[in-house]
């Protein structure tokens, strides 16, 4: 791994480093075992793996406060380790068990948690957009300095309800960051032949709003435009775009072999930019942390990994009477 150039700022405390190190390597360690829970045929449908883009959610983690929230699409299950959510109860929704968030009716597209401000993975590629916004209006109308984070990645920035949320979310001054997780291939189309503009996050020019570029693959740079968004939206300055310049490892979902970028670019990202490597070479070269003590967290993190899939394995199926539960309407006929 090559050392990169970014050291640890003077108001980032050992403890910080070691918490982002920590945070961003639990949702790996979870993505390689849903990734391999997937492989034995025990996570039905679709499943998409967040590995690779880890320092985008925890470092705009470390910039929110209680009450803010947040909402992505069914790229998630980061998102869901970040806000503090429960690994056994995600485990256990993407098995599709009674332990799950959904009581698991709704997989790993369809999460939600009241208690953590997080609204969900969203199936439909930027249908998450506006109701980011609305989200983001519902703090402004209660009169609270809540943010709400509303994640979306290159392929949806395409969507014309995208364009249609920022003209609203401006014109009322919402306070929402949108965050554009920029991985470069959407499903599997590269940017370069996808989208126009190079830049996406100038597009909010034409509305007023302002934006930048982020490396998001430095939890540190991540965290630092974090807190100016928030700052820009807790002031009622109006909405904020982020365009986080990352990149994921596995292909769009489990079925996707990724054909179409070579094994040596993803290799590339992996020995020169790994968002988790960085932080390590921060420690290790800042004297924050040893290797032994590196490894404990490592041995740490597994185990909890582990025992979310062990409760997975071992919670049961959704009993049938679940088919009525949480649903607008007893539509069932008398007999």
């Amino acid at each position: 791994m090559a050392t990169r150039k970014t050291k640890a700022k003077s108001n980032t405390s050992a403890e910080d480093l070691k918490a982002y190190y920590r945070d961003m390597l639990l949702i790996r360690r979870f993505e390689e075992k849903a990734g391999q829970l997937y492989g034995m045929g025990l996570i039905g449908g679709f499943c998409h793996l967040y590995i690779g883009q880890e320092a985008v959610v925890v470092g705009l983690e470390a910039s929110a406060k209680e009450g803010d929230k947040r909402l992505t699409s069914y790229r998630d299950h980061g998102h869901m380790l970040a806000c503090g959510m429960d690994p056994n109860g995600v485990m256990a929704e993407l098995t599709g068990r009674e332990g799950g968030y959904s009581k698991g009716k709704g997989g790993s597209m369809h999460m939600f948690s009241a208690e953590k401000h997080f609204y969900g993975g969203h199936g439909i590629v930027a249908a998450q957009v506006p109701l980011g916004a609305g989200l983001a209006f519902s703090d402004q109308y209660k009169g609270n300095d809540n943010v709400t984070f509303t994640y979306f990645g290159d392929g949806a920035a395409n969507q014309g309800q995208v364009y249609e949320t920022f003209n609203m979310a401006a014109l009322w001054k919402l306070p929402v960051v949108f965050v554009i997780e920029n991985n470069q291939y959407a499903m599997g189309t590269s940017q370069q032949r996808s989208t126009s503009s190079p830049d996406i996050h100038t597009r909010g020019i034409a509305f007023g709003i302002p934006g930048e570029a982020v490396d998001g693959m430095d939890v540190l740079a991540v965290k630092e435009a974090g807190e100016k968004a928030v700052a820009h939206c807790r002031a009622g300055k109006g909405p904020y775009i982020l365009e986080m310049m990352t990149y994921r490892y596995r292909g769009h979902s489990m079925s996707d072999p990724a054909k179409y970028r070579t094994r040596e670019e993803v290799q590339k990202i992996r020995e020169k930019s790994d968002c988790i490597e960085h932080v390590r070479e921060m420690l290790i070269t800042g004297k924050h942390a040893t290797e032994d003590e590196l490894k404990e967290i490592d041995k740490e993190i597994k185990a909890v990994v582990n025992a979310s899939a062990e409760f997975a394995k071992e919670s049961p199926e959704p009993d049938l009477s679940e088919l009525w539960t949480d649903i607008y309407a007893d539509i069932r006929q008398e007999a």
